[in-house]
């Protein structure tokens, strides 16, 4: 397919799908923009349908087509090129939310642009051929952008279609998720998780950034966002495939971490103790019965800060009729999170027959878009995963929602001079890719070595350079004691070390239940 028939395919799409974009589309449309015959007769039913509706046609657009076709208004050459593009279309009625508005309408504008000058520049040839160069330079002197053509030579505040458009934009279409969370991390992380964004997720060595990062992306292909997953280098593409199978079948590949084990599960703190009177509560009994208020503050705090794998496992054998409870509205909205363990039969030692049928189901039969891009360490660099994106958008219409690198700290410098710049330079250009690109970049990067010793990240646990927080909406630091008490709980717990126009404290954050070994980095959650 042709670049002008590619791109002249995604505004027929545009139109189609997205309201958003068909009243942006609408401010200056001029149908002979379209070299298609076939592109301008959808696209002249889109408008049509937009101006008596207010919105795009999306499914009714194959009603459009029956009428038509029944009004012998279509020669066989033209039904046939829109049955294609109308086929094409199923996958994008359901992600029509996930629309990436603002990259088409960048797109569009540039596209609009460059026919609408050469159409321009035929018409003043025309003059200077039949000698009227006096009308060949009035017309030159009369060219104009494409008109609405807002995105490119700024937004006008004094006009009231333009502003209105504008404001409606900035407070729906660039504030959704393009991967939600249910519940309480839904709430700590989702109006973090919007286009335009570059988030960071920060943790030491071996702290699950990379089961992390491919829980972002994995999640949002569930949810029909396009994810670009870049390996720079810290695993191979044979490593990385394999935790994804693991990640989708919920089976390790290895032995040891197969069978019957201990996993975590939410609970309440009052139903651990016995303290809740609650109808609705699930249990007859706690497993830490007060006596006093003396006592109840200990074991509080036991619960909270203390209790380790090895106790749960005790209390599990003691109390075998004991079941977790979360039923009542105070446990949602409050901190009364607790965890309680459950023995899983987690299968067999995965194996490939097993991971290609998971993986066939996941991405074949739901038809997910997910591309990945391994490299070898300090070899790729940002300029080279703009030309694969390219490439990917060029051979299949790719266009990404989500751009996920793990990790920049391995990233190849672009420019010479100290490391501390070479880093700078790689946030910032980052940032810009999120902004190009109208997507969410989520990257993982290193902690410093003083970050092994502490119970919470801070602002001063960045690696090589802290310019990094000046070029992230948002970064997400990842936390277990030094000692190992959570790891062996499978407890991750997650804060804010750095969020645009919001207030947080860093020693406040949420805590996540997990089993990496079944590649599962997020189970449940519950604020501390």
């Amino acid at each position: 397919m042709r670049q002008d028939e590619a791109i002249e395919r995604r505004v027929i799409t545009g139109l189609i799908v997205s309201t958003d974009y068909i009243k942006q589309v609408r401010l200056g449309w001029k149908s002979k923009l379209l070299q298609s015959k076939t592109a301008r007769m959808l696209a002249t039913w889109c408008i049509e349908y937009f101006d008596k509706y207010e919105k795009a046609p999306g499914k009714d657009i194959e009603n459009i087509y029956i009428q038509k076709l029944h009004s012998n208004n279509l020669t066989d050459e033209q039904g046939q090129d829109i049955e294609e593009i109308l086929e094409d279309l199923s996958d994008e009625y359901e992600r029509a939310d996930k629309f990436n508005v603002d990259y088409l309408l960048d797109q569009t504008n540039t596209y609009f642009d460059e026919q609408n000058l050469k159409d321009f520049t035929t018409e003043i040839q025309s003059h200077i051929d039949r000698g009227n160069l006096s009308e060949a330079k009035r017309l030159a002197g009369e060219y104009k952008p494409v008109s609405g053509n807002t995105k490119r030579i700024g937004i006008d505040f004094g006009d009231e279609e333009t502003l209105m458009n504008t404001i409606e934009k900035a407070f729906t279409y660039s504030q959704q998720p393009v991967v939600r969370y249910p519940r309480q991390l839904g709430q700590f992380l989702n109006d973090l998780l919007v286009r335009d964004s570059l988030v960071g997720i920060m943790g030491s060595e071996k702290r699950g950034k990379t089961f992390w990062l491919l829980e972002f992306a994995i999640r949002a292909a569930r949810q029909r966002s396009n994810v670009a997953f870049f390996e720079a280098g810290d695993m191979s593409e044979g490593q990385i495939t394999r935790r994804i199978s693991i990640y989708l079948a919920k089976q390790s590949d290895k032995e040891k971490y197969s069978g019957k084990m201990f996993q975590p599960v939410r609970d309440c703190i009052w139903n651990q103790m016995d303290l809740c009177d609650n109808p609705q509560r699930e249990s007859d009994e706690g497993i830490f019965p007060i006596r006093n208020d003396e006592e109840k503050k200990n074991i509080l705090n036991h619960i909270r800060h203390e209790i380790t794998i090895e106790e749960l496992q005790e209390k599990y054998k003691e109390f075998p009729n004991y079941q977790p409870c979360y039923n009542c509205p105070k446990y949602w909205k409050g901190k009364l999170g607790a965890v309680w363990i459950k023995q899983i039969d987690a299968g067999p030692p995965l194996e490939y027959p097993k991971a290609q049928s998971v993986a066939k189901e996941f991405f074949i039969n739901k038809n997910r878009r997910f591309k990945l891009s391994c490299h070898p360490s300090f070899t790729l660099t940002i300029k080279e995963m703009k030309t694969i994106l390219d490439i990917w958008e060029k051979q299949d219409g790719f266009i990404p929602d989500m751009i996920v690198v793990d990790y920049p700290d391995i990233l190849a410098p672009e420019i010479q001079g100290t490391l501390r710049d070479q880093e700078n330079d790689k946030w910032a250009k980052l940032r810009g890719l999120s902004e190009e690109k109208h997507c969410l970049v989520i990257v993982g990067t290193q902690a410093d070595a003083a970050s092994y010793k502490k119970n919470w990240l801070h602002l001063d646990n960045f690696a090589e350079d802290k310019r990094k927080y000046g070029h992230v909406v948002a970064m997400i630091g990842l936390n277990q004691d030094p000692d190992g008490r959570e790891k062996k709980l499978k407890e991750m717990r997650l804060n804010k070390l750095v969020v645009r126009e919001e207030d947080f404290i860093s020693e406040e954050g949420i805590v996540v239940l997990q089993n990496l070994h079944r590649g599962q980095p997020y189970l449940s959650s519950f604020f501390t």
